[in-house]
């Protein structure tokens, strides 16, 4: 019936918390086959696969009868989703975030069909917006749905974002194989934070849009620095101040965590390699297994096309 591409996200971008993100060229696909297979049926392959869930406690499967039953239409009884996924899970690159825009995307599809209206056809502000409103914030998900560097705030109408053209640039990102949940992050942040501190994130989240706009890796240097998150999640990662460190030794241009981490992103000019080694050998002196990916920032969002009947 439909079939949704999405990239890879890394969100806050240092300063930035919950407001900014940037996609990645790394891509998970999702397949809608309505009325095929046995009740609900999940096949995933690639990462995560032996361990994602099968059936509709799959989070793609469930945001997208949850949103099918919240529009009043009545779910189908039988479909497959088929994933096929290169993001690694619970990364700090937005893979949840790629399954909660699949579930919503085939929600939209699902009743654009149902009304004779081709299901390929999504209104991605609609499915935006929800996306906001399942995740709490945006950072992840307005730029894997539309790609680019993406600022976008939580609004009185809904969501308000800003797309900001960026010169090209890479990145090093590297994952250690540690479980640091979500809540987990969330949960080590302070309830409040000082005038001094609100204004020193403020001023550089402006800086970090600024470089990124122009390509200035000397202020992108200097901007990329955080007070409001970054500082009480890194010791809670074996490895990941070490690795911020090393990086930045081999010639990094600014280091910090990709959306809550585990992850590590460096952006770079030159020797990605050097750089993603030295973050896996930080990671490895603390006693964890981590691999790393060189990846360009995309302007490319979720592709949409329908399947072949």
């Amino acid at each position: 019936m439909i079939r949704v591409r999405i990239p890879a996200t890394t969100a806050n971008l240092g300063p930035g918390f919950d407001c900014m993100g940037l996609a990645l060229d790394l891509w998970n696909s999702f397949e809608l086959h309505v009325g095929a297979g046995e009740g609900v049926e999940v096949e995933s392959h690639g990462e995560g696969s032996a361990d994602l869930p099968r059936d509709a406690t799959n989070l793609t499967a469930a945001v997208f009868l949850d949103e099918v039953r919240a529009r009043g239409l009545e779910a189908p009884e039988r479909f497959r989703i088929v994933c096929h996924n290169t993001i690694p899970c619970a990364s700090g690159l937005g893979s949840s975030s790629t399954a909660t825009l699949a579930g919503l995307t085939f929600a939209e599809a699902f009743s654009l069909h149902a009304v004779g209206k081709d299901p390929a056809e999504i209104d991605r502000n609609a499915v935006l917006a929800r996306a906001v409103a399942i995740e709490g914030h945006g950072d992840n998900v307005a730029p894997a749905l539309l790609g680019g560097f993406v600022i976008v705030v939580p609004d009185a109408s809904g969501v308000l974002t800003q797309r900001i053209p960026h010169v090209p640039v890479k990145t090093v990102v590297c994952v250690p194989d540690f479980c640091y949940l979500t809540t987990d992050a969330r949960a080590a942040l302070p309830q409040s934070y000082s005038k001094a501190d609100a204004i020193f994130n403020i001023g550089r989240a402006m800086l970090v849009a600024e470089a990124l706009r122009m390509g200035d890796d000397d202020l992108m240097a200097r901007a990329m620095n955080d007070r409001i998150h970054e500082p009480y999640r890194f010791p809670a990662i074996p490895g990941a101040s070490d690795a911020r460190k090393r990086a930045s030794q081999e010639g990094a241009i600014c280091v910090g965590l990709s959306g809550a981490g585990p992850g590590v992103i460096a952006f770079a000019r030159e020797g990605y390699d050097r750089i993603g080694r030295a973050m896996k050998q930080a990671f490895a002196d603390a006693g964890l297994v981590a691999r790393y990916w060189i990846l360009d920032a995309t302007d490319q969002g979720a592709h949409i096309g329908r399947l072949p009947v």
